[in-house]
This record gives C-alpha cells, structure tokens and sequence, in this order.
C-alpha cells in the first residue's frame, strides 16, 4: 500500500511532492489506524482509507486525475500523529487479559478538514477547489456542523465547488461501503 500511495503521487506535477513524502516518513502515516473503533481502526487503516477514497474518487470522470490524488490522499491528514495506543484489562473466557486500544492524543488541536488541509498546504500549494475539498470532506458530520452558518457555508462550498461533494461522496463510500464490505459481506 505504501509504495502504491506514494507512486499516486506522481501524478502531481506541483512543487513540495518530494518534501510532502519526506516529512510522511517522519509521522506515523503509514502505520496510524483511521479511527479509535469504527472503520479500519488497526495499524495501516490510515493509508488503506486514503487509498480506498482514491479509488471512489478517482473513478468519476467529472474529476482532473491531480486534483483526485491530491484531496483524496491527504484530506484526513489531521489524523497523522493523532492516536496513540495504550493498554486496558478485558475478560475473555472469564480471565483478565491485557488488550491494546488506540486513543486520541492530538498533538496539534486545530480541527479536522481545515487541518488536513493546513498540513498539507505547508508542502504543496492547493487550488482553492482542493483546499474546499479537503476542509468540507465530511460534509454533515464536520464538527461543529449544528452551528447555521457552518451550515450555509458548507453549502455555499459544495455549491461552488463540485469536487467537495465528489470528496465528500467517495469517502462516504469508502467508509460506509468498501470497508464496511469485510464486516458485513457483500450487498
């Protein structure tokens, strides 16, 4: 997964690609989980999904290959360096056994698409639909959604930027879908 993550980058020809996959190699990127319980919480999960929304993405002709590589690859780069893993007691076959977990320890509270976004930006310079994309990737489920001019302002983004709810779509269907796949068998 890892060597095809980074081959996909090739498909950029902006400046910062190079300094972009030299400071992934200093994060936990490609061994983060994605989340703490739900999809592909386990090592990898990060780089899976990023994938997975690659693929969804990717597919849609409407969608220049540059712009589907980069927001799909790193729209949930808020979460590198994000979770850590610690230890807690669970009975199996009434003996107390230590099991690991992940859990949240963000070094860098700054939200999640926009801070996706920010990580990315320090490398390689977003258009104003990407940096849309990426801030809005979570549509309805964004933090801090319930608020209305959060609302209008998503909506406002989708409006004027179609590759937001192309994101938004494709990691709805990685997520809900793809991943769901392994749990749930097939539809």
């Amino acid at each position: 997964m890892k060597a095809r993550f980074i081959e996909l980058w090739q498909n950029v020809k902006r400046e910062g690609v190079q300094d972009l996959l030299n400071w992934l190699e200093t994060t936990d990127f490609y061994t983060a989980p994605c989340s703490t319980k739900y999809h592909l919480s386990r090592e990898g999960g990060l780089l899976e999904h990023s994938l997975n929304v690659f693929d969804c993405l990717a597919k849609r002709e409407a969608v220049n290959i540059e712009s589907a590589t980069i927001t799909a690859l790193s729209h949930d780069f808020c979460k590198i360096n994000f979770y850590t893993q610690e230890m807690r007691n669970v009975k199996e076959n009434g003996v107390w056994v230590q099991k690991p977990f992940y859990t949240i320890k963000d070094q860098f509270p700054y939200g999640h698409g926009e801070k996706s976004a920010l990580l990315l930006n320090r490398y390689v310079k977003l258009k104003t639909s990407e940096f849309m994309a990426i801030r809005w990737h979570m549509g309805g489920f964004t933090p801090g959604i319930q608020d209305y001019s959060m609302i209008q302002a998503m909506g406002e983004a989708f409006r004027k930027y179609p590759l937001a709810v192309l994101l938004h779509m494709a990691d709805l269907e990685a997520t809900y879908i793809l991943e769901n796949q392994e749990r749930m068998g097939t539809f």
